[in-house]
């Protein structure tokens, strides 16, 4: 070597790190390093650099003990450049570095369009916080669905307290998943905004589709009740909802189907229709039960006297309630002894009295009954038969519908 050489070549150790080219580092880029050094006190990173990085441990706090206590030199570990100069050298942060790569995660999610499971932080008035791949978002409390606000209760405000961030407490829920779809990712305002209705809507959709397929018409079902309209009641199947409409909560009169369910009871349902193409499913729940007019043998005979509702009043006489669907008519020679013009001359709708079971036609739901033969001391008299055609037709007359 020439002696013009050997005056080229660096002589000491700063000359050989001048001659080096190291990558200058900037806050905020994310790096990848080898650990050269791990304990309680931090871990120093190989990065390429003329100083090793140097995590502190509050810049480590997602790492679980398990995981630090598996950490071995020569360890592969992403960091977040948190300052490129110090005196002990970079300051890197693997927390930081967790949460940059689950931006980029909820990203990716948010267009894909897929579920995630977070964890339940907390509550504040508007709904709860949660974490989703080491970010911290938020789910409004109109796209929570296994949590109502009813099941939170405000805590104790202080006097300094923000009412828009007004705890609930939810502590049972704190700390359990949640599964959810992410609504919005701004990294810029540090905004994630996640729906667990939106996750439960595709996974609902898809337990119905599969449910729908192994319904069968006819079969009886467990189910529990989901939500009450004017027009009926809506059954979760497990998976799938089915409505009952109001004609078929009862085979008595329904006024509202609040008078026969309530939402959150457990019922049984009878499988009514299941129209595939159409993904609905049509319930009755009083066909759980054989239709009193099948049955009325087994509680009525002919000649009993049994308490009855008068229900409405007619020319020809007055219809009167048993129980639930079961009416019978008291044609108006059967309402007095004297000789009447109309039933109201005696008897008024909701008066509740006793009347003998003169006929039972089950087969064409109808009853004959009588109100002088329920008295004491009544004399029986032969009735004509023209009379009882004569009740006949007009009971026809109604289209054999009793009263409205």
């Amino acid at each position: 070597m020439s002696p013009e050489s050997q005056d080229d070549f660096p002589t000491t150790m700063q000359e050989i790190l001048d001659q080096i080219e190291f990558k200058v580092l900037k806050r905020g880029e994310i790096i990848e390093g080898s650990v050269m050094k791990s304990d309680p006190d931090g871990i120093y990173l190989n990065i390429g650099h003329k100083e090793e990085g140097f995590i502190p441990p509050n810049e480590m706090k997602s790492i679980s003990e398990t995981e630090f206590q598996d950490i071995s030199v020569g360890d592969t570990l992403i960091a977040f450049v948190l300052r490129p100069e110090s005196s002990e050298g970079p300051i890197l942060s693997i927390d930081r570095a967790r949460g940059e790569e689950g931006w980029r995660d909820l990203q990716k999610l948010m267009e894909s369009d897929e579920p995630v499971d977070g964890t339940i932080l907390g509550f504040n008035r508007g709904g709860c916080i949660l974490e989703v791949a080491n970010v911290q978002g938020f789910v409004p409390m109109s796209q929570l669905v296994t949590i109502a606000h009813e099941n939170l209760q405000p805590q104790e405000e202080s006097n300094d307290s923000d009412d828009d961030e007004m705890m609930l407490d939810g502590s049972e829920y704190v700390g359990k998943p949640l599964t959810v779809k992410v609504l919005e990712v701004n990294r810029a305002r540090n905004r994630a905004i996640f729906s667990e209705r939106s996750a439960l809507k595709e996974q609902r959709e898809a337990q119905k589709a599969e449910l729908i397929q192994v319904l069968e018409e006819g079969e009886i079902r467990k189910g529990r009740v989901t939500g009450i309209s004017n027009f009926g009641a809506f059954v979760d199947l497990g998976g799938a909802d089915g409505l009952i409409h109001i004609s078929e909560l009862s085979w008595g009169m329904v006024n509202s189907p609040e008078e026969i369910v309530s939402v959150g009871q457990e019922i049984d349902v009878f499988v009514l229709k299941v129209d595939k193409e159409g993904m609905k499913i049509a319930l009755s729940l009083r066909r759980i039960h054989p239709e009193p007019w099948d049955t009325i043998g087994d509680r009525y005979k002919v000649d009993d006297i049994v308490k009855a509702t008068i229900t409405k009043l007619a020319d020809f006489g007055a219809f009167a309630r048993l129980e639930d669907s079961i009416e019978g008519l008291i044609h108006v020679t059967e309402i007095s002894d004297s000789e009447i013009s109309h039933p109201q001359e005696v008897v008024s709708e909701g008066d509740v009295l006793d009347v003998k079971i003169l006929r039972i036609e089950s087969d064409r739901k109808r009853l004959g009954l009588s109100i002088k033969q329920a008295q004491e001391g009544y004399v029986e008299t032969q009735i004509e038969d023209d009379q009882i055609d004569e009740e006949s037709s007009e009971i026809e007359d109604l289209d054999d519908s009793g009263p409205d």
